[in-house]
């Protein structure tokens, strides 16, 4: 994913929950509307959280130090984790109480009736663009993948937090609409709760959707299969390496793939020509997969015979001769 392409979708997000937050919280103070005050809470933690999502990204690109060597790439998972912590408890725990509250003390829209439904109006006016935004630069780097496998395999974080955001943003003001226009025309202010109640539920499903996916972030993933297919067939398809032995991604950053395989080598005369040939293994993976940035190659002598006589897999228990270790090792420049 671009990073101008999140950032845009992040500040679109932005800019229009900061606008509809106001027009909510003034919403509230007219009319006393509780479902008005759950979105006005939603409007203001959606705020916080592109607020977070573009800080991340900042503090993301610092350069790497000895006690990082790895760099700060995960800074963007963390503050992703950060976002669906704040969406659960201060918009969904929150409306959820005020939904309680008001059905025991339910009470009508008495005053100001026209405010509470033009500004939900106007807020999905607001909110549909934001979401479309962030669909436009979604369909840049989603292909022909289901909006579920996009939202679920993402290695970048920024749009699906955005995406959901919007989208729960949207589906809680139909649900607020619902609640207040109920409220108008009946006077029972047990509808207002119930919207309100909606709300609550809809934020806390959406904050743990979030909360496992970028768990699982943190928690570090490999490469898809399609580029493990193109890391392996780059370090193959030349007269290096004879077979790879065994190989682990792991990605650094949303932008920061590892690479890591022992490989078999053919026999060498001299180390020089080890690290030719693994300079040229490392070139091919990078033009295959260009995040695999941070790549670790160790050069063993392959022998089939030991490996049948260990348990018959040949690719997971070859018994290597150890080569030169001037080139066993050699990160990626």
């Amino acid at each position: 994913m671009s990073a101008s392409g999140g950032n845009k979708a992040i500040v679109a997000a932005l800019l229009a929950n900061v606008g509809i937050a106001i027009t909510k919280f003034v919403a509230f103070l007219l009319t006393s509307s509780s479902s008005m005050l759950a979105e006005a809470i939603h409007s203001v933690a959606d705020s916080g959280n592109q607020g977070l999502l573009l800080l991340g990204g900042k503090r993301a690109k610092r350069e790497a130090t000895p006690q990082h060597p790895f760099g700060y790439g995960r800074e963007r998972y963390i503050y992703a984790f950060i976002v669906s912590i704040v969406l659960f408890s201060v918009g969904g725990l929150f409306a959820l109480y005020e939904a309680y509250h008001k059905w025991h003390d339910p009470h009508g829209i008495e005053s100001w009736q026209w405010v509470p439904v033009t500004v939900l109006v106007v807020a999905i006016v607001m909110e549909s663009f934001s979401f479309r935004t962030a669909i436009k630069e979604s369909n840049h780097i989603r292909g022909s993948q289901s909006w579920v496998k996009f939202i679920r395999r993402a290695k970048a974080p920024e749009l699906p937090v955005v995406l959901l955001e919007d989208f729960g943003a949207l589906v809680g003001l139909v649900f607020a609409l619902f609640g207040v226009s109920m409220t108008l025309v009946t006077g029972n202010g047990e509808w207002d709760a119930a919207g309100t109640a909606m709300i609550g539920v809809l934020l806390v499903t959406i904050a743990v959707v979030l909360a496992i996916e970028t768990k699982s972030l943190l928690l570090g993933e490999g490469a898809e299969a399609h580029d493990l297919a193109a890391i392996e067939r780059a370090v193959t398809e030349g007269p290096e390496v004879e077979r790879i032995i065994h190989m682990k991604t792991l990605y650094l950053g949303p932008e920061e793939l590892m690479v890591a395989a022992k490989i078999g080598v053919p026999q060498c005369e001299t180390a020089e020509e080890l690290a030719a040939g693994i300079d040229a293994v490392e070139a091919r993976i990078r033009a295959a997969v260009p995040t695999a940035r941070v790549i670790y190659l160790e050069p063993d002598i392959y022998r089939a015979d030991a490996a049948r006589e260990g348990n018959g897999s040949a690719s997971s228990t070859a018994a290597p001769q150890d080569a030169s270790d001037e080139a066993a090792g050699r990160p990626g420049s």
